[in-house]
């Protein structure tokens, strides 16, 4: 009796295809679940991320203000026993007073001194526009005639925001005979927050908003102004679109979206600071994570899906013809595939190792340029250190304090282009803003002081009596600057009388040229090439005119080299100039 192969035939596809659907459906429901438990999960821990991230940037922001506002508490009191100043207002002589207070204000780090006499008339100011000032019926002078010690006061500017003062009256012989006014810049803190994407005001003891980044919220009490703020305002590209936050309760709402508040006491008269941070990096990283996963089950889902189908063509095909050809056939297919999954493995293995080398070597790239970047900072600290210690043993503490401020900004500079540094290995794209270059190589100049006064260099400055403007980072540029002179420097090691010259020109470009009286360059063909460098071992690593080259390349402009005929390097970087400053040099 013959078996009927028919039946046999039919029902194993059907089994088959019944436990396939079975497969697509189970996945379905799995992708489902793990995706919704992962959203909730990472949410809640991204976000928690986020709001430790925040309470660390307020603390951070808090401390800087008070750190701002007790260095400066001290001026007035030591001001006010100036003897130059005291012999000033006795005589009524105060054509030396201005002077002197222009030379105290950089040390210090004030916005403007203003000495006062004891009728409240301004007889001198760093702001020479303010002499003659009268401030006989303000609050802050009538005070401070009565207050035997220094005040603290809050004045509201008349083109909007707030003057923050400290003033202190000034006696001799027991009768008053002036008051000395310490203006704090606390906008600078203002304009260091517009940079970062969370929203950050500072309120007084009565709640009244005296810095924030969105200079419309000043004057306001905190819930008037988020009903205030414009649709282009700094807390509407902070918030951008956050949706569908159902599992996670917002802190506050600003024009109807919902940010995460975060508050702390500055402990200076009852002040308060807060801070409103996007959820949007939160968002980003869920998503990129369930963008993962989405993948995964997709692929999962495409492969039954594929042998659901490869499943129905070989049983419409048993349905057709059950013939030996077909079989060898088949077989040969499934050889085709196994050796196409395999070249497949070996692709994606080989990928892998390529990735992996890159890595690598941008890794390798970049511990190189931090290593070669910050060995500058680390020896003007080194300096600087140094001389604080005999500041201290000779009982100068306010200039020994002075080098700290030094060394603090090294640090904050160090951490700047370890942040560039790392930009370039990842080809990262920074805002642009209008800089000054003069500006930039006074600073570029001043983080090299310490080595050009240890080697006596002559320094030569051409500089024009306008303002040079460029659209670039100011970090990144006065990094180049940097490096420039401090080759220029190296090259002048053998050389009896060392001699640097820095010339600043605009035209229809601006052109800082860095010349030397050094031996010359060798090969300047090979000048700008990673690793490339006539130093000896341990001095460099020939990365910096690389890097200087890259930078001034994403700017627009171009860094060129050359020797002169009478010996010697020069160096030019040409930057693309700003109308304003072109039609100035004009």
């Amino acid at each position: 009796m013959n078996t009927p192969r028919p039946i046999v035939s039919r029902a194993q596809p059907r089994t088959t295809s019944w436990r396939m659907r079975a497969i697509f459906v189970a996945l379905v429901v799995l992708a489902a679940v793990t995706i919704s438990v992962t959203n909730r999960f990472l949410t809640e821990r991204f976000t928690e991320n986020t709001r430790n991230r925040a309470e660390l940037r307020l603390t951070l922001y808090s401390g800087n203000l008070m750190s701002e506002l007790k260095r400066n508490a001290i001026v007035p009191q030591l001001l006010s026993r100036d003897p130059a100043l005291i012999g000033a207002l006795n005589s009524g002589d105060f054509s030396q007073s201005t002077q002197r207070l222009m030379s105290f204000v950089e040390e210090i780090g004030a916005a403007s001194l203003i000495l006062l006499d004891a009728s409240g008339r301004t007889v001198a100011a760093t702001d020479r526009a303010r002499l003659g000032e009268p401030h006989r019926q303000q609050g802050y002078f009538i005070d401070t005639l009565r207050a035997p010690n220094t005040l603290f006061s809050t004045v509201e500017r008349e083109s909007g925001g707030y003057r923050f003062l400290y003033s202190r009256r000034i006696t001799s012989q027991g009768e008053t005979i002036g008051v000395i006014l310490v203006e704090v810049d606390l906008a600078k803190f203002e304009r260091a927050w517009a940079g970062i994407s969370d929203a950050v005001l500072v309120t007084d003891s009565e709640g009244t908003i005296i810095l924030a980044t969105e200079p419309r919220w000043r004057g306001l009490k905190e819930d008037l102004a988020l009903q205030q703020a414009p649709a282009t305002s700094a807390i509407e590209r902070a918030i951008r679109a956050t949706q569908n936050w159902t599992s996670l309760p917002p802190d506050a709402y600003v024009q109807g979206e919902a940010v995460m508040r975060k508050e702390t006491r500055v402990p200076f008269r009852g002040w308060k600071m807060a801070s409103f941070t996007t959820y949007a990096s939160v968002r980003e990283r869920v998503n990129g994570v369930l963008a993962l996963e989405i993948m995964v089950f997709a692929v999962l889902l495409s492969l039954v899906f594929y042998v659901l189908s490869r499943k129905s063509a070989l049983r419409m095909a048993l349905f057709q013809r059950e013939s030996a050809e077909l079989r060898q056939l088949n077989m040969r297919l499934q050889r085709e595939i196994a050796e196409r999954e395999k070249m497949q493995g070996a692709l994606k293995t080989a990928e892998q190792s390529l990735a992996q080398s890159s890595k690598l070597a941008a890794l390798g790239e970049m511990s190189a340029a931090v290593s070669h970047e910050l060995n500058q900072p680390l020896a003007a600290m080194k300096t600087y250190l140094a001389g604080s210690r005999l500041l201290l043993q000779r009982n100068r503490p306010e200039e020994a304090l002075s080098s700290f401020h030094r060394i603090d900004d090294l640090i904050e500079r160090m951490g700047a282009i370890t942040k560039q540094l790392k930009s370039y290995a990842r080809k990262g794209q920074d805002q642009l803003s209008p800089i000054n270059l003069g500006d930039a190589l006074t600073s570029a100049l001043s983080m090299m002081e310490p080595q050009l006064k240890l080697r006596h260099v002559k320094i030569d400055r051409v500089l024009p009596k306008w303002p040079v403007m460029v659209m670039g980072d100011r970090v990144r540029i006065e990094q180049v600057m940097v490096n420039l002179i401090r080759n220029a420097l190296d090259a002048t090691k053998l050389v009896a009388e060392p001699e640097i010259e820095l010339m600043l020109a605009a035209g229809d470009t601006a052109i800082l040229t860095v010349r030397d009286n050094g031996p010359g360059i060798d090969n300047l063909d090979a000048l700008f090439e990673p690793f490339y460098t006539t130093k000896q071992p341990g001095d460099g690593v020939g990365l910096g005119l690389a890097i200087s080259s890259g930078i001034v390349t994403d700017l627009g402009g171009r860094l060129t080299a050359r020797n002169t005929i009478s010996g010697g390097a020069v160096f030019e970087m040409q930057l693309p100039i700003l109308e304003d400053s072109r039609a100035a040099a004009e």
